[in-house]
This record gives C-alpha cells, sequence and structure tokens, in this order.
C-alpha cells in the first residue's frame, strides 16, 4: 500500500457570535483536514491541530518524505518525519502536522486491515466512554453570568454528567461565574475549570482556593504552560486537581512535565501531541508517574474519532473493580462542519459516547462537505 499523494484541507466558518478564552477571541473556526491515498484505492483522514494555514505549509513540506513510502511503516514514517524537521522544532508545527499525517495514516492500516484502529492498538479497555461538555466561554456582548447559567444548564438538560467552563477574566467575575454554575447545575453533575493560562501563579493560587468550596473537578492550564514550577507550585499550594498538557507536544515534552510532578492530570491531544502514535507512548509515562490521563478533544469528527480510539485504549489506573474510566471532551461550542463533514456524527447519549467501530477510525468523510466550507 503505497503513498500516492497527499493533500490538504481547511475548513472555514465565520462566527455570527463570537466568544472568548482568557487570552483569544475566536470570530470564526478554522480547522484542516489530511487526506493520504494511496496506490491501491484507500484513503485516510487525519486532523492537525492549531493554525490550519500553518499546518497546511508544513505538511505540503513533509509530502515528499511520504510519497513512494509504504503507509503501514506509520512509526518509520513518523521518526523519519520527526528527525528531519528536529531542527526547527521539537514542539508547536511540526508536531501538529505530524500529528495529522499520522492519524491518517493509522486510519488507513484500519481499513486496510478492516479493523477498528483502538483494535490494531491492541484492544479497547472500554467502548463506551463518558463525556464531559466543553463550552462556558465568554460570549462577546453578553452578560457573563447569566448566558453562563443558560448554557450550562442546557448541558445538563441535554444528559451530561460533566461539563467545563473557561475561567481567567479576573477574580471576582470568576469566582462569581463558578458559584452561579455550580447552583444552577446542582451538586450531582462534576465540573471543571480552565484558565488557558490566563493567570500567574499568585492570582491562579488565590482562584484555586477560592474556587474549592464549589467542588471541582480539575484545575486546567492555570498558568503558562512554559511554567512547569509554577504548575508544581499549584499543587503544593491549592487543593484543586491542576490538570494541563495539551501543549506539551511529543513524549518529551509530557515527560519533563511529568519528571517535574507538574500536574495531577496530563492532557495530551491527539492531533497535536505527535497522533496515535506518539500518544499511545504517553500511556507508558503517565503509568510511571501514576499520574491520570484524560486526553485534551478539539477539533472536527476526524480529530473526536481519533481521540475515541485512544481513550478507548488508556488502561484502568488503578486496575480496580471500580476503576474510573477517562471523561471525553465534547466540545460544545459552534461549529457547522464539526458534524457535517462526515456520514454518522459522532454524538453523545446520556452523557456517553460509543468509540466507532468501522475500519480505521470508523467514520466517513462527505468530500462534497469539504467544499461546502472551504475557505472563499
Amino acid at each position: 500500500m503505497i503513498i500516492t499523494a497527499v493533500h490538504t484541507h481547511i475548513l472555514h466558518h465565520d462566527l455570527e457570535q463570537p466568544f472568548q478564552s482568557a487570552f483569544s477571541t475566536f470570530y470564526n473556526r478554522r480547522h484542516m483536514l489530511v487526506e493520504i491515498v494511496c496506490d491501491n484505492g484507500l484513503v485516510g483522514w487525519g486532523e492537525c491541530r492549531g493554525p490550519a494555514d500553518i499546518n497546511v505549509a508544513i505538511v505540503k513540506m513533509m509530502t515528499p518524505l511520504l510519497i513512494g513510502k509504504q503507509a503501514l511503516d506509520i512509526e518509520p514514517i513518523w521518526n523519519d518525519l520527526y528527525s528531519q524537521f528536529r531542527d526547527q522544532g521539537q514542539r508547536g508545527a511540526t508536531l501538529t502536522a505530524i500529528s495529522g499525517i499520522d492519524v491518517a495514516l493509522w486510519d488507513l492500516s484500519g481499513k486496510y486491515y478492516d479493523k477498528p484502529i483502538y483494535q490494531l492498538l491492541g484492544g479497547a479497555y472500554r467502548k463506551e466512554i463518558p463525556a464531559y461538555a466543553t463550552g462556558g466561554f465568554r460570549m462577546v456582548g453578553k452578560d457573563r453570568i447569566e448566558s453562563l447559567v443558560a448554557e450550562t444548564s442546557g448541558y445538563v438538560a441535554q444528559g451530561f454528567k460533566a461539563l467545563k467552563i473557561k475561567i481567567g477574566f479576573g477574580i471576582e467575575l470568576d469566582i462569581a461565574a463558578i458559584a452561579a454554575v455550580r447552583q444552577a447545575i446542582g451538586p450531582k453533575t462534576s465540573l471543571m475549570i480552565d484558565a488557558n493560562h490566563g493567570y500567574d501563579l499568585s492570582d491562579a493560587i488565590k482562584v484555586g482556593q477560592l474556587a474549592a468550596q464549589y467542588d471541582i473537578d480539575w484545575f486546567e492550564e492555570p498558568v503558562i504552560p512554559e511554567a512547569l514550577n509554577c504548575y508544581r507550585e499549584m499543587r503544593n499550594r491549592q487543593p484543586i486537581p491542576v490538570a494541563g498538557g495539551e501543549t506539551w507536544h511529543s513524549r518529551w515534552g509530557i515527560n519533563e512535565a511529568l519528571k517535574q510532578q507538574s500536574v495531577d492530570i496530563i492532557q495530551p491531544d491527539v492531533c497535536g501531541v505527535g497522533g496515535l502514535t506518539e500518544a499511545r507512548k504517553i500511556i507508558t509515562l503517565a503509568e510511571i508517574h501514576h499520574v491520570r490521563l484524560v486526553p485534551h478533544v478539539w477539533g472536527t469528527n476526524i480529530a473526536m474519532a481519533a481521540g475515541l480510539h485512544f481513550h478507548a485504549i488508556i488502561p484502568p489506573a488503578p486496575n480496580a473493580h471500580e476503576a474510573r474510566s477517562p471523561h471525553f471532551e465534547f466540545d460544545q461550542t459552534h461549529n457547522p462542519f464539526r458534524n457535517a463533514i462526515v456520514e454518522e456524527p459522532i454524538q453523545q447519549h446520556q452523557g456517553i459516547i460509543k468509540v466507532p467501530d468501522g475500519p480505521g477510525l470508523g467514520v466517513k468523510v462527505i468530500r462534497e462537505q469539504l467544499a461546502e466550507f472551504a475557505p472563499q
């Protein structure tokens, strides 16, 4: 099964209602897919996290290293791409580009062997995964508390048993928002907070101390991801479990954070950490350091499917009778092409998502929809 072509697809939609995290304002949704074509007619799909246009450029630079290669040689291809681009960056867009390529190769492999990816990765510990709703961004031009309460109450009504909201908009407003959400969703719904590294250490510690009374499952990215020592201080000086890792790309980036005891919960993103090839190596690191692994997911149904196959192979830790499953991050922000580009979109039912069991990723791309959402 020889690679004959590599194509990139940008998907774009201008948002009618912009929204904000601690440091970004989202005026559009823009994602990038990788398509790899082989001489036997099989096609594999992957997705790159991060700036779509930069990923396109890097994937195009990597394409000559892919053409003519055996698509089933996934590990050798990964090592070749990483080695050739190591000097240009051991993190960032180099790894996000490799991630999309790698996911597409695993999709091809599953289609070739007529097996779901989780089977090729060693088998599933679970095929149904509890999901948490990711939302709670600040809606531009709307009252923060009122809109947040309405949104999160809606997630509970949809059947979600867990949800995550964004903070990082000032201590007073954040604590008021957390308190209002907890009152709205009740005591039985799990609640997580994500600052998108919008605080310095002192303020992050204060937020953690004040928010703990509202039964918060984890405090995600409280400070900038470069400051591993500050993550460690966060763990020591406030009671909420600390989570992070979506930007600590590759096994080396994750390993350094774990060596420094930076987090209670590590959150690699398959489409950013280096693909499924690299993600499964993170499992070993998490086991060695005995840190909970709850992957980050942000993208279309391609990224979601890749994330679900990864979730499926994460061993229970510890291996107890009532072992918990890592929750799947289910983005609820407006993105019309998230589901539109595949024939059978990934859905949750009463807070549970089933892992696709078709060949490869288990999702079928509707090519006409890619053109529908192509940038104009």
